[in-house]
């Protein structure tokens, strides 16, 4: 299907079911990917969560029955997944800058933020430097850190104070001097995410390099990387600037229009330790 037209019944069905408990699983397969992958690709899109659209979504929409009906609040708090009177009050009190009270008595005004409407806007003139590879299966040898949500994975502070972290506490040099250096992955340095199907509330992030053998140290652990065909992108300097936008284009550019689409698997920003250029790798697979 149509990456664009596949995320757009994705944005379709929140919609259409808005006042219903959030199935992220329900919603993924409109994309025919993962919930884990969804959440992804979705807070790199749009600079905003799923979860974020979805209560901003269900804000505006009670605000606007507020004003234009007589329901009761509770009745309006309940229907848009407010279990609780106050837990209602505080949220659109922050969303909409006065009390559902006050909207209602005095006519304040009221903050809307609009449905999705997914295009792909054609600016021309940029270009993307990827290659499609095979690689043989590895394990690497990593420390991780784990997230509550997909979306702190990406674009947030969380995964460069994991970074700086490792570079503090000497790990990243342990990496640099003892990852397999004529193995697939060249003895880069690596910043893994991938999906856990035993968990559902959290997922993994590791910084690792490619295991040569021999002990495993007190607070690593290893993880076996499948045989897999790579989309391998360029992101030239690295900055997090360039590593957000080199993410951002990659889903917003490439995949809509090539012939092929994550897999769902892992994905790898890799770092040379002798440059400061990195590339990213993601898992993918023929639509």
């Amino acid at each position: 299907m149509d990456w664009v037209k596949s995320f757009q019944n994705a944005v379709d069905y929140i919609e259409e079911h808005i006042t219903e408990p959030t199935d992220y699983e329900r919603i993924a397969r409109e994309m025919n990917v993962s919930s884990f992958y969804f959440q992804k690709i979705f807070s790199i899109l749009c600079g905003f969560t799923v979860g974020e659209y979805i209560r901003n979504r269900r804000l505006t929409l009670a605000g606007s029955e507020l004003v234009s009906t007589d329901e009761k609040i509770i009745d309006i708090a309940l229907k848009y997944g407010y279990d609780t009177p106050e837990g209602f009050t505080r949220a659109f009190t922050r969303f909409h800058g006065a009390a559902p009270n006050a909207v209602r008595k005095n006519g304040a005004a009221l903050r809307s933020f609009a449905r999705l409407s997914v295009s792909i806007s054609v600016k021309g003139g940029s270009s993307m430097d990827y290659k499609i590879m095979k690689k043989e299966a590895f394990t690497i040898i990593a420390k991780e850190q784990r997230f509550t949500k997909i979306e702190d994975v990406q674009g947030r502070s969380d995964i460069p104070a994991f970074w700086t972290q490792c570079h503090d506490d000497g790990t990243v040099k342990y990496l640099a001097e003892n990852g397999k250096k004529d193995g697939v992955l060249g003895g880069c340095v690596v910043g893994m995410c991938m999906e856990d199907s035993t968990k559902v509330k959290d997922f993994p992030y590791l910084i690792g390099a490619e295991y040569a053998g021999g002990d495993v140290p007190d607070g690593y652990k290893t993880v076996d990387v499948p045989s897999a065909e790579w989309a391998v992108f360029d992101i030239g300097s690295l900055s997090p600037e360039n590593i957000q936008r080199a993410w951002h284009n990659i889903f917003a550019e490439f995949f809509p229009s090539s012939p092929y689409k994550p897999a769902g698997n892992f994905d790898l920003e890799v770092y040379p330790t002798d440059s400061y250029k990195g590339e990213i790798w993601i898992s993918v697979e023929k639509k």
